[in-house]
């Protein structure tokens, strides 16, 4: 197809002007803005001190109790993520058995580049990694964005393991309902886990070219919430 040539139009520059800002505006309208351009106030919103999300997976649903007190700051995070379907398309890209299960890459490389930019604070851990426990990933200080892991089994030394100088990993909530559904999720490419870096600068073309197997989430619904 040739490129469209605006003169061919015979409008005047302002009107040009107004029609091009008119079609950036509709090609952007099926943005969620909260998700690829988050406000001061988006990111300076208070989550409820609990809510339960549903958690919508190849494998079933599974329901999360997310604890504010936690971790206040992550959980806070954790309640604009969910609640505008951030891990919608999400691949379970880890799958450890018996250790974790993790995903938070959205398979948009926009959209998490918008929260990249956008690190946590870090916290103290004050719960405790046990298994069904919910906890974000992290590399070092100020690294937590959107990465999440689910604990498959009791794995409290994380609470206290130092890495890149910051200590332990603060769990965020814990799994109210389909605990046995992350055990479920596909790990046979654990021996060949998928590359970080390949993730984040091509999403999901990736994961569908390079590991079509794996499991994935489709949907978070935030159905309850206490203050």
């Amino acid at each position: 197809m040739s490129k469209f040539d605006w003169t061919q139009l015979n409008l005047p520059s302002r009107a040009l002007l107004s029609l091009a800002g008119a079609l950036l505006v509709a090609a952007c309208a099926g943005q969620n803005t909260a998700l690829y351009q988050p406000s001061p106030e988006d990111l300076a919103a208070q989550a409820p001190d609990s809510f339960l999300v549903d958690i919508e997976t190849s494998e079933g649903t599974l329901t999360v109790k997310m604890r504010r007190h936690w971790s206040p700051a992550a959980v806070d995070r954790i309640w604009h993520l969910m609640d505008n379907n951030f891990y919608a398309g999400a691949r379970v890209y880890r799958m450890v058995d018996g250790f974790v299960a993790q995903w938070g890459y959205s398979g948009d490389p926009a959209r998490d580049s918008a929260w990249r930019a956008n690190p946590l604070d870090d916290e103290p851990v004050l719960g405790s990694n046990v298994q069904g426990t919910v906890s974000f990933a992290r590399a070092g200080p100020r690294t937590r964005s959107f990465q999440l892991f689910i604990n498959l089994g009791d794995n409290d030394r994380l609470d206290g393991f130092a890495s890149g100088g910051v200590v332990g990993y603060p769990p965020i909530g814990e799994i109210e309902e389909g605990e046995d559904i992350p055990a479920g999720f596909y790990g046979a490419y654990a021996d060949r886990t998928p590359s970080q870096d390949s993730i984040r600068i091509q999403g999901n073309d990736y994961l569908r070219r390079e590991y079509p197997q794996l499991d994935s989430i489709i949907e978070t619904r935030v159905r309850g919430s206490w203050r």
